[in-house]
């Protein structure tokens, strides 16, 4: 047990502030197995998706976030991985709500 809250506090410790941003989710659906969240960032559009049954794939509601984005190789997808907290979560204390594979929408 001291192993995993030692791995949490060194990941936790590795992100840095420039790596969390507020999101704002627009809407989730399912399709084909896969969870698509539409979200913004600002003014940017992004697209969260995971797989439904993996571990904290979760169908977000509609609303604000915070966002981490994970460093190269963490994370369950192999793509930039994010997870997802509530908006005035502290990511080194507070459980997340969800991981995801980030992917930027044009």
């Amino acid at each position: 047990m001291s192993k995993i809250l030692i791995l949490v506090a060194l990941l936790a410790a590795q992100i840095a502030p420039s790596d969390r941003s507020q999101i704002t989710v627009k809407n989730a659906e399912v399709s084909s197995g896969v969870v698509i969240v539409s979200a913004v960032e600002g003014k940017t559009p992004l697209e969260l998706q995971c797989n439904k049954g993996a571990a904290f794939c979760t169908v977000l509601e509609a609303g604000d976030y915070l966002m981490v984005r994970l460093p190269k190789n963490y994370g369950l997808y192999d793509c930039q991985n994010a997870d997802i907290y509530p908006k005035s979560a502290d990511p080194g204390t507070a459980n997340k709500i969800g991981e995801y594979c980030l992917t930027e929408r044009k």
